[in-house]
């Protein structure tokens, strides 16, 4: 037989674009339409609902950047129609390749009542099934104009991102506003032909199966009357019967459906614009679960529950029903799908904490699994916080956007630095929005690496980023393929029922240890400096409110403020978002971001006043206490506690001989050349140069910073095949600052300026450095380089509860592909015997590499922090304008100093006048143990809580020193339940006795007498 396939797919294609898909609604009316447009922000329903509107036609422009008009759309149901299926058709102007990234709408009924949300890819409104005919119609369209920010040439500076500055143009056209027939049986011969020749072309073409489904196709065609597909569309149907029926061969891969929309909390629109989404989204889904009774959706991020039960509580009556129905499942257990490489140990504690309290709350539902599809990349620490949440299982999806090395694997387990593993799952489909296309199904099936040992895979199933949902196509699509020859199987179900089943069928997983590093979106360690500071700032004033709250309430009865430290911990995780937190938002959530991180600050700086006021005894005394919040003691004040200090007397600056300054304090002898650059940092006692021969340590360098691609997100290896060195000098003169002493020097390059204060404090073996940048630079990258004279194949970098080691060597590509990494508060490099630590209060992106001089064979490991950049997309001003850091370097640190000068460098000392001295509520005796919280118990009992950690990556045997009347010490899970089994404490006196073996973390609940 002649090889027709391409004229058969070819005709297949036009006869399904130009008469079968028109068919499905052959009749239609237009609707009369009017429309209010909003002056400024977001109205309630109501007001809406009765706004005075004016007439409006299709062709019409409409709708100014950010802004809501209010659709009024009227008409009546022809006579003639009675009996039949009738809906409303309503296209905003929508791009149909644009589903969640453009204009949206939420249609009400004349009561208010939400009805549905309409996208690019769901614009119809079920009117009657069937009607009677001659029925009114009135349906209100609260439509939100957001403009395009990702357009077919993306990447593009815009200044749509930010209301202030996106203008009042016009955005959409109004496109088309009927009532329409519905003729579901041409519906269904849509979904049919569009699985079949799907599935078609991802058939070996020497198969029998492709040329059944072929002919088959072309039988159907044959049986088209193009000029009556309505009329013939069930005789094309039973032509494709056979094929149809065909089951899938046993040994088919076999795909979990969740029906799913991933909603980006912000991303390319603000806060206020997700809530909407969200309510458009869930209005859909919960409409779809009552047509579809074997569908199921699964949504994540407790924040977005939680604004649809603010915001739209009509919206959030139905979901609570679809949950309670157990087909509405409330996934993840986390307040939003955060970032995981930045955020700090508490911080990702607390995402599960609040999340996974909030499900228990709303809907009596516990996750087992962890849902972050779209997260870039995960710290090595994170397994044992899942764990600790009492979840057991992880998905993600984005790791496979990697650019270098593929992922062996796509259902393993996935071990943490502590030893934890947790059973892993990526969909093979690669997406976390399937739309159920034949080559997506195709793809899962071939790509699952695990075959032969698994056959289990989950597909992510609806238009997500900004929302959507499931498309009832899908649903239906689905149905096809639920065993169908030469396609996977596909079945609706829950995360928690895909992860039983694959858990089951593959007890001896292969292991992965340590940090899933993404290949990609490594700039996002830098972006929007501002929110990351944020960030870091808000999450050590949370320690410090709760611990001094906490201390204050045991020691005076202070009233300690639930509430309020409850709604502060919500907003700095609701910051952590994965597009909020990595800097890639547009810059009206950035604006937001750093005017609500101002706020925490300033509400918290007010708990932590007014508990230390309520500690410190009387302000008149005379006396100045110094509090320490830091897990260590300095100065001689106790961790945790409050005493006075002395400060030591420094020295002065020496000029040196050739340039430049020499500080020396006794324990570091630190030279400033005359370029203001650090040639030398000795450590005295260990007779030991930490800056290599020849180089010059805190150099800032430039590099032009222009990535082929996502301009916020990425930094491409060629970045540093060109490199400025910033050694030009206004100014360098000798400074005194708060017992400290040190130089000044100042800098100017391009448009930008920076000043920087060295400085040497009493009885500190470290050099602390200030910088403050005014930087007016676009697509440039700005780092600080401090080339160091250790022999390291390997370095720490703090993470989670703990530290994880990265190659300093770049033997693999694997270890190539990390040129760009992230760390919290330090990195530590060391040859046996002795160290270097250099410390942060706000940087998270680093690189570290290493050489071999010439001049003596030693190696140079360089480590450079990253500072500033300045992409153009999505926010074309990103970072322009003043920035302060701080940062230190710390020779001859052990991991343990590293750790020490860490918290140091990010909980400042606090003096307050008084005349009490304030004893801790806990103590440790073992430096290597660090209490990441203190705090009263979230159930409002009155119990105080802490939580542990070894924090060296060694074992530790600790007492835990309590000071006040306990009883009955428990170890908790983190929300602070009794856990069956693990670590015990043992009572001994004035505390209990706890075993950690490395990185452990641990919560204690000590219940007070």
């Amino acid at each position: 037989m002649h090889d027709d396939r391409t004229l058969v797919e070819a005709r297949l294609k036009r006869v399904l674009d130009e008469r079968i898909r028109p068919a499905v609604h052959p009749e239609s009316v237009p609707l009369d339409v009017a429309v209010w447009t909003a002056p400024g922000e977001p109205v309630p329903v109501a007001e809406g609902l009765a706004a005075p509107a004016v007439s409006i036609a299709v062709g019409d422009r409409w709708g100014a950047p950010w802004g809501t008009s209010w659709f009024r759309v009227s008409g009546t149901v022809p006579q003639a129609w009675a009996g039949r299926t009738v809906e409303a058709l309503l296209d905003l102007g929508f791009d149909e390749n644009m589903p969640g990234f453009q204009c949206e709408g939420l249609v009400y009924r004349p009561d208010g009542t939400p009805v549905k949300g309409l996208n690019p890819r769901n614009q119809w409104v079920r009117i009657g099934a069937p009607v009677a005919g001659g029925e009114d119609v009135l349906l209100h369209i609260e439509a939100a104009s957001n403009p395009v920010i990702l357009d077919y040439h993306p990447f593009l500076p815009t200044q749509l991102g930010d209301k202030e500055t996106a203008g009042s143009e016009p955005q959409y056209t109004l496109a088309r506003m009927d009532l329409a027939v519905f003729d579901e049986n041409v519906w269904n011969l849509v979904q049919d032909l569009e699985v079949l020749g799907e599935l078609m072309a991802e058939l070996p073409v020497e198969g029998a199966r492709r040329w059944d489904v072929l002919r088959a196709v072309g039988r159907a065609l044959d049986r088209v009357d193009l000029q009556d597909v309505n009329g013939t569309a069930a005789a094309a149907r039973a032509e494709l019967a056979t094929v149809l029926a065909a089951p899938a061969e046993p040994s088919a891969h076999r795909i979990s459906a969740v029906g799913h929309a991933h909603i980006d909390s912000a991303w390319l629109w603000p806060l206020r614009e997700t809530v909407r989404k969200v309510a458009r989204t869930t209005s859909n889904m919960t409409a779809l679960l009552e047509d579809e009774p074997d569908f199921v959706f699964a949504m994540s991020q407790a924040q977005q529950f939680a604004w649809i039960k603010e915001h739209r509580p009509e919206v959030y009556a139905k979901v609570k029903k679809a949950v309670a129905d157990g087909r509405f499942v409330p996934s993840g257990g986390m307040w939003v799908e955060s970032d995981t490489n930045m955020p700090g140990s508490e911080a990702m504690a607390r995402q599960f904490v609040h999340g996974k309290r909030f499900f228990l709350d709303e809907f009596g539902v516990e996750n087992d699994e962890a849902w972050l599809p779209d997260t870039f990349g995960f710290a090595a620490g994170l397994p044992q916080i899942i764990k600790a949440a009492g979840s057991k299982w992880l998905l993600t999806q984005k790791i496979s956007w990697s650019q270098t090395n593929k992922f062996p694997h796509h259902t393993f387990q996935w071990e943490g630095i502590d030893g934890t593993r947790i059973f892993t799952h990526f969909p093979p489909v690669d997406t976390y929005n399937c739309s159920m296309k034949g080559s997506e199904i195709a793809h899962a099936a071939k790509n699952f690496k695990d075959k032969g040992v698994a056959r289990h895979s989950l597909a992510p199933t609806g238009w997500g980023d900004g929302g959507g949902g499931t498309t009832r196509e899908m649903v239906a699509k689905a149905a096809r393929m639920r065993s169908l020859e030469g396609s996977a199987t596909v079945t609706w179900e829950t995360p928690a029922e895909f992860f039983t089943k694959a858990e089951a069928e593959y007890p001896n997983a292969p292991v992965w240890v340590g940090e899933l590093y993404l290949e990609l979106h490594r700039a996002t360690l830098t972006s929007q400096a501002k929110t990351k500071q944020g960030n870091r700032r808000s999450e050590h004033l949370l320690r410090e409110a709760e611990l001094w709250a906490a201390t204050a309430a045991v020691r005076t009865g202070f009233p300690y403020p639930y509430v309020e430290l409850d709604r502060i911990w919500k907003t700095v995780l609701l910051h952590q978002f994965h597009d909020i937190l990595p800097g890639s938002s547009i810059a009206w959530v950035h604006r937001e971001a750093e005017k609500t991180y101002a706020a925490v600050a300033d509400e918290l700086n007010g708990i932590v006043a007014a508990a230390q006021r309520a500690l410190a005894g009387d302000p008149a005394s005379g006396e100045l206490l110094v509090f320490n919040s830091a897990p260590h003691t300095r100065g001689g004040v106790p961790a945790g506690g409050a005493g006075a200090v002395t400060v030591g007397s420094p020295g002065r600056p020496a000029p040196r001989e050739g340039g430049g300054y020499v500080l020396d304090n006794g324990l570091l002898q630190v030279e400033i050349d005359g370029r203001g650059l650090v040639v030398s940092a000795y450590d005295i006692g260990a007779e030991r140069e930490t800056v290599a021969p020849g180089q010059a340590a805190n150099l800032l360098q430039i590099h032009p910073d222009f990535p082929n691609m996502w301009d916020a997100w990425d930094v491409d290896a060629f970045y540093r095949n060109t490199v400025t060195d910033l050694t030009e000098l206004d100014e360098l003169t000798p400074v005194e600052d708060k017992g400290a002493v040190g130089v000044r020097i100042v800098r100017s390059f391009g448009d930008s300026q920076v000043t920087q204060v060295l400085t040497l404090s009493p009885g500190a073996k470290r050099l602390d450095i200030d910088t403050e940048v005014d930087w007016h630079e676009t697509e440039k990258f700005l780092k600080a380089a401090f080339p160091l004279d250790v022999h390291a194949e390997r370095y720490a970098s703090e993470t989670q509860f703990g530290h994880f080691y990265r190659a300093t060597h770049t033997n693999t590509s694997w270890e190539a592909a990390k040129f760009e990494a992230c760390n919290h508060r330090f990195v530590h490099l060391e040859e046996p015997g002795w160290g270097v630590a250099l410390v942060n209060d706000s940087t998270y992106g680093h690189d570290v590499t290493r050489t071999v001089r010439d001049s003596d064979a030693g190696t140079t490991t360089t480590v450079r922090v990253s500072l500033l950049r300045a992409p153009r997309f999505p926010d074309p001003e990103t970072d322009q304008g003043v920035h302060r850091f701080r940062h230190a370097l710390a020779p001859g640190a052990t991991i343990g100093d590293a750790v020490r000068e860490g918290f140091r460098i990010n909980l400042p000392e606090r003096r307050v006048a008084g005349d009490r001295t304030v004893a801790p509520l806990v103590t440790v005796d073992n430096d290597a143990v660090v209490v990441s919280a203190v705090k009263l118990a979230d159930d409002a009992s009155g119990d105080v809580v802490v939580r542990l950690y070894e924090s060296t990556g060694g074992r530790a045997r600790v007492r835990l020193g309590i000071g006040f009347e306990f009883a009955d010490p428990k170890v908790t899970d983190l929300l602070e339940r009794p856990l069956a089994e693990g670590n015990v404490p043992v009572r001994v006196e004035g505390g209990v006795q706890l075993s950690l073996r490395p990185f452990e973390l641990v919560t204690v609940r000590l219940t007070r007498r």
